[in-house]
């Protein structure tokens, strides 16, 4: 049966479907994807906590994750994407600080700010200049993003203020009719958000700590610029 986004006012539960976390099926990710393109919310696992997608392209579906998730129009909302080559569609520019640090984390749970394009939506950008982009390592995430073809954001899949989501079910209390579906593949890593470091500027600059230490991505950069010897 197709996956269809719900009416509004629609006050049934999102539906919650199993998917392998390693090898998720390709019907299933197909199903989600469609459902994401239309204009839906689907939340999914990741290498972190349960994560809230929609097509980052589409405004009014970005303007749902804020009122979903009763979040703060200042806060900003991350995206996946699912090959580097993505990322010049959502960026000015790849400042240097950024390279190293895509070469020694990603795919994985660090959140990179960029300097946005011009054409990005402002609705992803909380009022500010830059965007926060990650190539995610967890199966579902990856190949969901994959499949929908283009990026998708990932904000933490709960109410802002609320614990973060480690399963299926706690996403279903907490969102309930909200969204429109809950890919249940496990629990997730771990109740720790990627790392978001600030890569605009001519050094890293760490706006909220998470799964990669701050200390280890600065290392990278030293041994990138020469700071310090390559170990």
């Amino acid at each position: 049966m197709p996956l269809e986004r719900r009416p509004m006012n629609d006050k049934q539960k999102a539906p919650i479907i199993r998917i392998h976390p390693e090898n998720p099926e390709n019907a299933l990710l197909e199903g989600a994807a469609d459902l994401i393109r239309s204009g839906g919310l689907v939340a999914f696992p990741t290498e972190t906590v349960y994560g809230l997608g929609a097509d980052a392209s589409d405004s009014e579906a970005v303007r749902r994750i804020y009122a979903a998730k009763g979040r703060p129009e200042h806060n900003p909302v991350l995206v996946l994407i699912a090959d580097r080559s993505w990322l010049t569609s959502l960026v000015a520019d790849i400042p240097a600080c950024a390279t190293p640090l895509m070469e020694a984390f990603w795919p994985g749970p660090l959140t990179l700010a960029f300097p946005a394009a011009p054409g990005v939506d402002s609705e992803l950008l909380g009022g500010g200049t830059t965007i926060g982009v990650r190539y995610p390592g967890a199966s579902v995430a990856l190949r969901l993003t994959n499949t929908v073809g283009r990026p998708i954001t990932a904000p933490s899949a709960n109410r802002s203020g609320g614990p973060p989501p480690l399963t299926a079910q706690a996403v279903a209390d907490d969102l309930e009719d909200r969204i429109d579906l809950i890919l249940d593949g496990g629990p997730a890593g771990e109740a720790i958000p990627s790392t978001v470091v600030d890569v605009s500027g001519t050094a890293p600059r760490l706006v909220r700590p998470g799964r990669v230490a701050f200390e280890d991505i600065l290392k990278v950069w030293n041994h990138a610029t020469g700071k310090t010897p390559r170990p």
